[in-house]
């Protein structure tokens, strides 16, 4: 514990702390397979990890968390396996909600909810409405999100203000875009985590990755707690974010 402490103390008064942390969490099926178990149990043993991270990250001032929970593309998985994740999704708020509002957690949602079955929506909903006056880290799930389809979503709503007259497409620019992504008002993630060794973003965040710096570690999620989370924090504040400019625009004189 008293380690623990120290060391959220030495990341924090380093002064270089990424506001916005987002996860792609990978990995479960493999961390099952490596132990002769369903794919289900290694979802199960993610929902742990899902509580370290969430737990140290408010411990650590982290403003926002976004976790890759769900994906448009995942439905094309088993059915039996879809129907087991949407069972546990529920299962865990249910279970977790508690906790998040004695937490000061802040539950929002990136991606589309009408897709979802009835109950889980519902349970979605339920757990925003129960946070939403809560002031501390905002654990946003990115649940049915796919960053294609949230980029085309944004274009249709602008089209619509067009079309209407509220909005000349002459003046439309990268901001005009961003108020209208799920996203709209979150900072742009400064780190992304992608656990179990794959190098790709998988839809996730297309436009607000940008900028943002990349760690891939070799954990499979299911393993990856906070001193994982701690190894990729510190990789962060040791590298320079010039977003363009030169290192020695950076310098402070």
């Amino acid at each position: 514990m008293v380690l623990r402490k120290q060391t959220i103390h030495k990341l924090k008064s380093s002064g270089n702390m990424p506001k916005h942390i987002a996860i792609i969490m990978d990995g479960n099926g493999r961390w099952a397979k490596k132990r002769g178990l369903p794919r289900v149990a290694g979802h199960h043993e993610g929902v742990n990890s899902v509580r370290d991270i969430v737990e140290v990250c408010g411990e650590l001032e982290i403003e926002v968390l976004t976790l890759y929970t769900f994906s448009t593309e995942n439905w094309r998985r088993p059915k039996a396996e879809v129907s087991a994740l949407m069972k546990l999704l529920i299962q865990t708020l249910q279970k977790e909600i508690d906790e998040l509002v004695e937490k000061n957690v802040k539950l929002i949602v990136s991606g589309n909810l009408d897709r979802l079955p009835q109950d889980v929506g519902e349970g979605v909903r339920e757990g925003i409405k129960r946070t939403e006056k809560n002031t501390g880290l905002i654990l946003n799930m990115a649940l049915n999100y796919g960053g294609r389809e949230e980029i085309v979503h944004a274009v249709r709503q602008i089209a619509d203000q067009v079309s209407q007259g509220k909005m000349d497409p002459q003046k439309i620019e990268q901001s005009t875009i961003e108020n209208f992504l799920y996203t709209a008002n979150l900072p742009d993630p400064d780190l992304l985590i992608r656990t179990s060794s794959e190098f790709r973003i998988s839809n996730f965040l297309l436009w607000q990755l940008a900028y943002t710096e990349i760690v891939i570690t070799d954990v499979l999620w299911p393993d990856f707690r906070r001193k994982e989370l701690f190894k990729a924090i510190k990789a962060y504040q040791r590298r320079e974010r010039r977003f363009g400019k030169v290192s020695d625009q950076l310098t402070v004189s």
